[in-house]
């Protein structure tokens, strides 16, 4: 695909940035290259049947100086989360980095090797664990599973290096913070359908690489593509302080919850002098509110749990390292490092609350907001994943919600009827077009972007309102830092000129539903009632479970579906329902099947026919 020049403007903020930042430190790319044993090569890693999850390999242009295209601290982040191979943080712990976003984190013990947060994907994962083994581990076989948090890239990829099976005769242990299970089906299940449109976008996992298109995400190169799957913990970490002996090795836990996730924890290994960190100081200012959508963060929080991580493990750790990124080592350095991170989540909060507090909005905040030279000058306190601009939008909304204050903004017109109205009165969509034009030229793109939302928005096939609008998201695309807005701005440009390429990855698959708690499941249905469709309804439906003996009462009445656990009462329930256990359920939901039903026959179609289904292809850039 031919792209337009980059603009004289973005170009000269290039120039700027390559004067004022520090690029002659370049103390991270050694530590990046520290303990490096042996590559993938080639670095492409294919499903059973042959499709492609995961190429680092594309991203071998990164090499040499920084085109004007990219941000040059975004090319040199990426030319560092590009990275590939085994490493070695100390005699006995290592990690496999650039296999997906994350890293998988191997730990040997005295009979078998504990994995750290295995990646997103089977097939990723299972190619990480057999290159550990073919230049380390032999055939040292998986001894337990941890999960740092709650994220798909640090679960997904589970069923690659253990089984269900092996879990359940006890073989393998797998470890996770409290309220894991639950937080994971939040985020995966309840609101999956919209988050993964999104992230489409926000990853760019569709986008052509390259130094015009995607070149990484900040926070790691990109999402492998693979099996998603879970395995519900077997042991549960509640309390900081917590200490467990792992296959002869002692870990001591510090709880992190409502972080970087709402289910997370910190860790330290005694025998290695080893800090793990799970996400909360990487390399990157992460996020407190994710561009494809998440509970804000707390980063008061998250400053307090770098605080108590260095007060309690500093003075005791070699290296810490990360489920992301590279280690750092050396107690001196590792202590500037979790200060200067915890300064970060501290000062974003304490400074947007302060101004905020003086009548700012969140918009106005992220306008005027400055960090101090110590962190602008520090590369991992970098906007590469989160920014300031959305970090402080997102301690607002944290404290004061959607809402500004202003009554004019209380009830304003939806986009595509406020977009009309706006370009009416700008003069017609030409109009729109010749002052976009006019911002496009003179390189304020910003301004560009915004009249031409409401001109596509008013005529979404206008030629000369889509095209521009597409080249203006990419000029917005080259100067961008932060490798998440790039990929928005460029995602826009490609469905502007290309239609809707729709939700790239697919993390609901039968391997995580099948984990689900049968409330979890009930509470799934319960979001896909079609309220105005089953308004008129009021039915009573008992489920039971053959394998469990335990039934489950649901009702719908005005479009509200509610389940308890009951016994079963045909003389007031309109049917019952016998299945199985889980998969069968699962499977008669889906339609492949067709459960014992006792009663009514018609009820248990009625509830199907009035459960919607999410759109993996809902329209984002146009109405």
């Amino acid at each position: 695909m031919k792209h337009r020049p980059v603009s004289a403007a973005v170009e000269a903020a290039h120039n700027a940035h390559l004067t004022t930042l520090p690029f002659g430190d370049t103390t991270d790319f050694e530590d990046a290259d520290r303990g490096f044993i042996a590559a993938l090569e080639p670095c492409v890693i294919t499903a059973a049947d042959g499709r492609v999850v995961w190429d680092n390999d594309s991203y071998g242009f990164l090499a040499g100086e920084p085109p004007t295209s990219v941000h040059p601290a975004l090319w040199r982040q990426s030319q560092l989360a590009a990275k590939q191979g085994l490493y070695e943080v100390v005699d006995g712990i290592y990690q496999v980095r650039g296999f997906d976003i994350s890293n998988v984190t191997f730990v040997e013990g005295d009979t078998g090797v504990i994995v750290i947060d295995p990646l997103i994907s089977t097939e990723v994962a299972a190619a990480a664990l057999a290159l550990y083994r073919r230049h380390r581990g032999g055939e040292r076989p998986v001894t337990a599973v941890i999960y740092t948090h709650s994220h798909v890239d640090h679960f997904g990829g589970v069923l690659g290096v253990t089984s269900q099976a092996d879990v359940d005769a006890g073989r393998v242990a797998v470890i996770a913070p409290e309220g894991f299970i639950d937080h994971v089906v939040a985020e995966n299940v309840y609101a999956g359908a919209a988050m993964l449109r999104r992230a489409g976008y926000m990853y760019g996992t569709t986008l052509a690489r390259g130094p015009y298109g995607q070149v990484g995400c900040g926070l790691g190169q990109n999402t492998s593509t693979g099996e998603v799957a879970v395995i519900v913990p077997t042991v549960t970490i509640s309390d900081t302080g917590e200490t467990h002996v792992v296959d002869g090795v002692q870990i001591e836990f510090q709880m992190a919850p409502g972080s970087e996730a709402p289910a997370e924890m910190h860790f330290y290994f005694p025998q290695f002098r080893a800090l793990c960190m799970a996400e909360n100081a990487t390399h990157t200012q992460h996020n407190l509110l994710t561009l494809r959508g998440a509970l804000v963060r707390d980063p008061r929080a998250w400053a307090g749990y770098l605080t108590e991580a260095i007060d309690t493990f500093g003075g005791r750790s070699d290296v810490v390292f990360a489920s992301h990124h590279w280690p750092i080592w050396g107690s001196e350095r590792i202590a500037e490092y979790l200060a200067l991170q915890r300064d970060l989540y501290a000062y974003l909060h304490d400074q947007t609350l302060r101004l905020l507090n003086q009548g700012h909005t969140g918009a106005e905040i992220a306008e005027q907001f400055r960090l101090p030279p110590a962190l602008e000058r520090a590369w991992h306190a970098r906007g590469y994943y989160g920014s300031v601009s959305h970090n402080v939008k997102a301690v607002y909304q944290r404290y004061l919600g959607w809402f500004d204050g202003n009554p004019a903004r209380l009830w304003p017109h939806p986009p595509q009827a406020l977009a009309t109205r706006y370009t009416a009165a700008l003069g017609g969509v030409d109009r729109v077009v010749e002052l976009a034009a006019e911002a496009f030229n003179d390189g304020d793109f910003r301004w560009a972007a915004t009249i031409l939302d409401h001109a596509v928005f008013t005529d979404p096939e206008h030629p000369g309102a889509r095209g521009l609008y597409a080249d203006t998201l990419e000029q917005l695309a080259y100067g961008a830092e932060n490798a998440t807005w790039r990929n928005f701005f460029l995602s826009g440009a490609t469905e502007l000129r290309g239609g809707v390429f729709g939700t790239p990855v697919q993390a609901t698959s039968m391997a995580l539903l099948s984990q689900l708690s049968p409330e979890q499941l009930f509470d799934s249905l319960a979001i896909r009632v079609d309220g105005p469709h089953a308004w008129d309804l009021e039915l009573a439906l008992d489920v039971s479970f053959a394998d469990t003996g335990v039934n489950y009462r649901l009702t719908l009445r005005n479009g509200v579906l509610v389940h308890r656990k009951a016994p079963p009462d045909p003389d007031s329930a309109h049917a019952g329902v016998t299945v199985a256990g889980k998969p069968a359920l699962l499977a008669a939901l889906l339609g492949h099947g067709t459960p014992e039903i006792s009663g009514d026959q018609s009820v248990w179609a009625t509830l199907r026919g009035v459960l919607d289904t999410a759109d993996p292809g809902f329209n984002i850039v146009t109405p």
